[in-house]
This record gives C-alpha cells, structure tokens and sequence, in this order.
C-alpha cells in the first residue's frame, strides 16, 4: 500500500482488533499483517503506549509452560475506540468525496 499509517491511525487499528477480543502480540501481528504492512518492532511500542495511556491492560497466561502476555481493551480504550471510528468516518468521507471528484470529471 503507498500509504503510511500515522500514529493515531496505529492506535486505531490495533484498539479496533481488540475490541474483538483480547489477544497476544504475535497474534495481534499477524491480525494487522493481514491488511497492513507492519512489523512487530513497530507494534510492540504501539502496545506499550496505549497501555501507558490506559486504553490497554495486560495479564499472563501459560503455555506450554512459558507466560504468554495477552492485551485487553480497558473502558478508556473503549471510548477512544468510538472517537476514533467517528473521526474516521468523517475524513473517509471527505476523502471518498476529493477521490471521487476525479471521476466525475471524466
């Protein structure tokens, strides 16, 4: 894709994929993988800084005896999650709106 992701637009993504459930940072790259390019030196702080933020909270489970850390979407993330979708909304419509102006000139 030619188009970068910004920081707010990363944040959004990744609340968006944990409104679904909570996961763990493999799995939650891979999710994002599968329609961005992103790696996960470039997720992890993502992570670290929606939790320090408190959209995120952390907790461990085990498997096949290590700790595997899963990320849970807090109440705080919940309602940046909802800002998010409504700017979004918004500029995806004025974008549509510039993008399909070159068509109708056709």
């Amino acid at each position: 894709m030619a188009f970068q992701l910004g920081t707010e637009l990363l944040d959004a993504c990744v609340l968006g994929v944990l409104m679904r459930g909570d996961t763990y940072g493999y799995s939650l790259t891979q999710e994002m993988t599968r329609t961005v390019e992103i790696s996960e030196s470039t997720l992890y702080p993502v992570l670290q800084r929606l939790k320090k933020s408190g959209c995120l909270t952390t907790y461990d489970c085990p498997v096949s005896g290590r700790n595997r850390r899963y990320y849970s979407i807090t109440d705080l993330g919940r309602e940046r999650y909802v800002k998010f979708r409504t700017q979004w909304t918004e500029f995806k419509e004025a974008i549509d709106h510039l993008l399909g102006g070159i068509d109708d000139e056709k």
